[in-house]
């Protein structure tokens, strides 16, 4: 580790809290061991006031200025995210159609003196992480597009019910809804063996209460989630203010990089990164989507 190196992630991140420089001090560890449990129970674990308390307004200032190049385009789409005339059962869940009104700033339109931009390369940011998610390492996305993103979901619109295509996602919230954008999620619904669609049927008609749990998030608290296995979702935001949160994409192996369809999807183009890689992906699960 580089001086260089715990001197960024000291003044970026509140290290009295959240130790990263010294990963084999107690507290680390204290941290780390609190998180995995979390992890196992809920699927998901917060960790409230990551940043140092005098960056959170540069921290939601810098992304407000991006988020007007965020690409938005209301579509219909299912919890999978495959195509909504799939030939499917007529009771399956693929076959409810929702709106998917968030929008996404691509890694390439945010720039590299960001906080967020300075974290997600942060290889001590990475070793927390990874040991959190009981990982060896991990690897930003080879993907010059979905390695780091910035949501927004303005007012009136919502990141509707969905699963990720990566098993676990780092997520920063950096300027919270005025009313409403509250994150729910259903903890491990479905595994790698079992879709359980009778329960995601029910939360997606709204029939589920049962199973949906909701987190009250602060701008800079770091959210770490399993989202592979847990149906989840942004309810709509009211009032004013538009709900913004960075999400930092990494994988287990180097230079991943998103598919072609879904790149474009979310981001209205392609690179040649992307039509390069085609065809390469490989499966962590034999799951629908």
């Amino acid at each position: 580790m580089s001086t260089s190196e715990a001197q960024l992630v000291a003044r970026v991140v509140d290290t009295g809290r959240y130790p990263l420089p010294d990963p084999d001090g107690p507290e680390w560890q204290e941290v780390v061991i609190r998180t995995r449990k979390e992890l196992e129970t809920d699927g998901c674990s917060v960790l409230p006031d990551f940043l140092q308390p005098s960056l959170i307004d540069t921290l939601r200032r810098e992304c407000a200025t991006i988020a007007p190049e965020a690409h938005y385009d209301v579509e219909t789409v299912n919890a999978y995210n495959i195509a909504v005339d799939a030939s499917l059962p007529e009771d399956h869940p693929g076959r409810i159609p929702i709106q998917r009104g968030n929008a996404f700033v691509a890694r390439d339109l945010i720039p590299e003196h960001f906080l967020i931009h300075r974290l997600y390369l942060s290889e001590l940011f990475q070793h927390f992480v990874a040991s959190c998610f009981e990982l060896p390492q991990l690897h930003p996305l080879g993907d010059p597009l979905a390695g780091l993103v910035l949501n927004v979901v303005n007012p009136g619109m919502e990141h509707p019910w969905h699963f990720d295509t990566n098993e676990f996602t780092v997520s920063l919230l950096t300027q919270e809804a005025e009313a409403g954008g509250v994150f729910e999620y259903c903890p491990n619904i479905r595994s790698a063996q079992a879709e359980n669609f009778d329960d995601v049927r029910d939360v997606v008609r709204g029939r589920g209460e049962r199973l949906v749990r909701r987190l009250t998030l602060r701008p800079g608290d770091l959210q770490l989630f399993k989202g592979r296995y847990s149906l989840h979702r942004v309810s709509p935001v009211e009032g004013e203010t538009a709900r913004h949160s960075a999400i930092f994409a990494y994988s287990e192996r180097p230079g991943v990089v998103g598919s072609v369809a879904r790149t474009k999807q979310l981001f209205g183009r392609v690179l040649p990164e992307h039509l390069a890689a085609e065809g390469r992906a490989v499966r962590v699960d034999r799951l629908l989507d």
